[in-house]
């Protein structure tokens, strides 16, 4: 028998989608229209049984609410934009989470974005994010100083900085004692006996790698009437991993040969690490090497990393209680609020010099 067919192939009919609207929600509820809308608006004006039919009809008919609609008839947008300055990088990712768990129980979504330290990205999606009339953003400023975020201020959107300091009392803030993390990483190479080191920071634009910095040289600064030490700064692009491979070659090359290496953080520091072991540099043995954040990885890695440890959840959380008091708190008044480091030694700095 042949299996050839004659003519064409006969067409298989697929029905357009269509959406659900409140007058469907509302007809399988029993309800009217206004009942509908005040379920989904003002739920506690709803008496409790009727509030939970209309809730099922929600959920039989697949209804979902034009949140654009709504907010163009005054409603609110219960999203709140994150900026920060490298999604990549898991303390800015922990800290997101951090947000994510408070806002997350008061029905807030979040809009994340991330600038790659760029400022004109940063305004990009500043930009973007009151498009979509966010009721307040979360932000790592990428730049030096807070010009770039004067029009939120003026425009009336609420704002917390992310592990930055305001420079005056225009937003509230949530930081860490980068100076006292600095210092305690330092201290503790000198404590171990480590009289040379090198400490690998990032952009200076950045304010946690000026902090970081200044705490290193104010360790330096209490050592050295009592003894001969000394921290060499060596500075790269960025706070990545790739970066921090490509300096081990000048870390190597200074003379004296350093002791022990303090990076700006933990992504710096892994990069160091590979870069040591695929020249066969032992560590701690040859070169003890200390990161900054305590990332989750520092723990897992052979050498495991010490580290000065930031509490990014617990900044992240702060910072949302903070922005939801300004959203809704007439008496809002911004404040800071910072965070201590803690030092968290491992193996990668345990033999002493």
């Amino acid at each position: 028998m042949s299996s050839k067919r004659n003519g064409p192939a006969p067409k298989v009919e697929t029905k357009a989608w269509v959406p659900v609207t409140i007058r469907d929600v509302a007809k399988v509820a029993g309800v009217s229209t206004g009942t509908v809308s005040n379920v989904l608006n003002r739920p506690d004006i709803v008496a409790g049984a009727t509030r939970q039919r209309v809730l099922d009809a929600v959920d039989s008919t697949g209804f979902i609410r034009n949140t654009q609609a709504y907010q163009l008839r005054g409603g609110r947008s219960h999203t709140v934009g994150v900026v920060v300055l490298d999604v990549s990088n898991p303390f800015f990712t922990e800290m997101f989470r951090g947000a994510e768990s408070r806002l997350q129980s008061e029905g807030y979504v979040l809009m994340l974005a991330s600038t790659d330290d760029s400022i004109e990205r940063e305004a990009n999606f500043v930009r973007a994010m009151e498009e979509h009339r966010v009721e307040g953003i979360l932000i790592t400023p990428a730049a030096a100083d807070l010009a770039n975020l004067s029009g939120l201020k003026t425009r009336g959107v609420p704002t917390v900085l992310l592990d930055r300091k305001a420079t005056a009392d225009e937003f509230c803030s949530v930081t860490v004692d980068d100076i006292r993390g600095g210092e305690l990483a330092a201290r503790h190479l000198f404590d171990a006996g480590h009289a040379n080191i090198v400490f690998v920071n990032g952009p200076t634009a950045i304010r946690q790698c000026r902090d970081r910095r200044q705490g290193v040289r104010k360790a330096v600064r209490a050592r050295a009437k009592a003894s001969s030490i000394e921290a060499t700064e060596l500075s790269v692009a960025a706070l990545t991993v790739r970066h921090g491979e490509e300096v081990v070659d000048r870390i190597l090359a200074i003379s004296p040969r350093a002791t022990a290496v303090m990076c700006a953080n933990d992504l710096l520091a892994l990069g160091v690490l590979r870069g040591l072991a695929q020249r066969g540099v032992r560590v701690p043995e040859d070169l003890a090497v200390v990161g900054y954040d305590d990332l989750i990885f520092g723990s897992m890695l052979s050498p495991a990393l010490t580290s000065v440890r930031q509490p990014a959840f617990e900044l992240g959380v702060t910072a949302a209680q903070l922005l939801l008091d300004e959203v809704h708190n007439p008496d809002h008044r911004h404040r800071e609020v910072r965070f201590e480091p803690e030092l968290v030694v491992r193996a990668s700095s345990s033999s002493s010099h």
